[in-house]
């Protein structure tokens, strides 16, 4: 008889190679909105839902049960207290941005790439709580939150004076590393995360006065803040079985769930500059004359609550569901000061279809593929004179890689998980529109990957 156990030695080389990506990822991205909070905001959801419009609250892929599971689901925590195998999960992505502005009439296209998530998930209930019907899990792992990068330049004419340009550029973002756990006994679940959040975010402009006689000097008005501070979430779960006295049919679900943040208190500190400054022969730039310089200023960064509500239903082909989230970006604060954000919402609704059944032969290969589909609508968090939309369109896969003539008698199994995701923000009324086309792939693999066998 073969028993299995986890053995730490296996992935950890794995585990640090992969923590080194966001190192190597490359990006070009240019979005004037990253400007706004921490920066902008990157999907804080798994591939797998990511391909259904992100629908997180109540969603737990049980044919994982069957078929090998799709990803933690880690914007829900409660979720984790489902974890039957040893889930290894890591996701990246691929965007193209096109910038439209209507008055002047410009185009700017920026292609970029970036680390979207590295989660470690496993089952840690003994037999004595599997008998009394309850599993616990633990996870843990590294994801970013915001992304800063922009790099725009303003040329007018001043009234009387001279020419104006103006460089406007920013760069930084948020990352959270986090340990979450969940426990399910019976039909309820829940679960928290917690861990710290971390980051740093760097602004500049500079001012240069174009005249043919004058030679004027070179400002540069520029403030560096790393911050950081330890955060916590939850969420819970409930499910019921539609179709419990129908022993010989798969499990219909219908399950309910919620998840959220309060709001929290990030510690900064912050290095003032203003100077002036030039180019030297290479084109970089160096420091004439500090006129202000004050280094480690003290503050706090309030990071505002989010809460998210939300169903699924799931039986042996079909898996769809809708939530609704909302967020306080209005309570947000940098150094005691709002920011041109304000409270949002967002709807998202998606699915699943599994072809296959109970007798499909193991050749027809895309019977075993998972499509998904869904979309995603709400207001902007970033403040402007009207109303501006956030909207998207998604796509998805779920591929597996493991040879399916294994899976009769191994419960090793490893699947390609694909999102596209089409979507916009803004409208012709604020003059700059942004248009994203992003493609999502992750990488979940299960159970035997992290065990070794052996004979009792």
């Amino acid at each position: 008889m073969h028993s299995a156990k986890l053995t730490m030695s296996k992935f950890l080389p794995l585990f640090f190679v992969v923590f080194g990506l966001p190192v190597m990822v490359f990006s070009q991205e240019n979005s004037p909105y990253s400007r706004y909070g921490l920066g902008d905001l990157t999907p804080n959801h798994n591939i797998f839902t990511r391909g259904m419009g992100g629908i997180s609250a109540g969603v737990f892929d049980y044919m994982s049960n069957y078929q090998g599971l799709s990803g933690a689901n880690f914007t829900n925590p409660a979720t984790l207290g489902n974890i039957n195998t040893t889930v290894f999960d890591l996701g990246a992505e691929a965007d193209i941005r096109t910038l439209k502005s209507a008055n002047p009439v410009k185009k700017f296209t920026s292609a970029n790439s970036f680390f979207s998530y590295l989660n470690l998930a496993f089952p840690i209930a003994s037999a004595k709580m599997k008998k009394k019907d309850i599993n616990w899990g633990l996870s843990f792992g590294l994801k970013p939150v915001t992304k800063i990068n922009y790099k725009i330049q303003k040329d007018a004419r001043l009234n009387n004076i001279d020419s104006l340009s103006t460089l406007y550029e920013g760069s930084g973002g948020t990352n959270q590393a986090y340990i979450g756990t969940g426990m399910k006994i019976k039909h309820f679940s829940f679960g928290v995360n917690a861990g710290y959040m971390f980051g740093n975010k760097d602004y500049s402009t500079r001012l240069i006065f174009i005249n043919d006689t004058v030679a004027y000097a070179k400002s540069n008005t520029a403030n560096q803040t790393h911050f950081g501070g330890f955060f916590i979430n939850g969420g819970m779960q409930y499910e019921a079985i539609l179709n419990k006295d129908k022993k010989n049919e798969f499990p219909k679900i219908l399950r309910f769930g919620i998840y959220g943040n309060l709001q929290q208190k990030l510690k900064a500190t912050r290095d003032d500059t203003k100077e002036t400054f030039s180019y030297d022969a290479n084109g970089a730039t160096y420091r004439v004359d500090s006129v202000y310089d004050q280094k480690d200023i003290k503050g706090t960064i309030e990071y505002p609550s989010n809460f998210g509500a939300g169903f699924s239903y799931q039986d042996e082909h079909w898996l769809f569901g809708a939530d609704f989230e909302m967020t306080k970006w209005a309570n947000y604060r940098y150094y005691g000061q709002p920011d041109l954000v304000q409270n949002n919402w967002v709807v998202r609704v998606g699915g699943q279809y599994y072809p296959a059944k109970q007798n499909t032969p193991v050749k027809n290969y895309f019977s075993f593929v998972r499509y998904r589909a869904g979309f995603y609508y709400g207001p902007d968090y970033i403040k402007t004179n009207s109303s501006r939309p956030d909207y998207g369109f998604t796509l998805g896969t779920g591929m597996p890689l493991t040879s399916l003539q294994r899976l009769s008698y191994t419960t090793e199994y490893v699947m390609l998980n694909t999102a596209l995701e089409v979507g916009g923000r803004g409208d012709k009324q604020n003059n700059i529109r942004e248009n994203t086309v992003r493609f999502s792939i992750g990488i979940s693999m299960n159970a035997r990957w992290f065990r070794k066998l052996k004979y009792d």
